[in-house]
């Protein structure tokens, strides 16, 4: 890693952990679990802390629902050591798809590759 990528880490959080998180993280940082996606949560010893350290683009919508509960106090116990009951119906957690090629784009969007053909709508032209 050369000195640049250092000096990066050491201020930007948008592209994984910054190097003082990692020295936290290393310090004082004990291991609760991981999600699905690879993302790793820590808190410190007496709990005062939690954290989560992100595997890939650090995106807040790519935490699990039992995480994020677990991250906001929602309750105390982690997804490894209580899981969630699951619903039949309730489906895989998944992340925000807001300005991705796999956004909704409702029928008439002009993101479509074929805007539907809308028959309740006429468009207005001057007499």
């Amino acid at each position: 890693m050369g000195i640049f990528n250092t000096l990066l880490r050491a201020v930007t959080w948008w592209d994984g952990q910054t190097l003082n998180t990692q020295l936290f993280t290393w310090r004082k940082g004990v291991k609760v679990g991981e999600d699905a996606q690879g993302n790793v949560f820590y808190k410190n010893a007496d709990d005062s802390k939690r954290w989560v350290i992100y595997n890939g683009d650090v995106e807040a919508s790519r935490v699990d629902p039992e995480w994020h509960g677990w991250l906001h106090r929602t309750w105390d116990e982690p997804p490894t050591d209580k899981p969630l009951p699951r619903k039949d119906w309730e489906k895989p957690h998944q992340p925000n798809l807001t300005g991705t090629a796999l956004a909704y784009a409702p029928a008439g969007s002009i993101r479509r590759a074929k805007p539907a053909d809308r028959a309740d709508y006429e468009a207005w032209t001057p007499e």
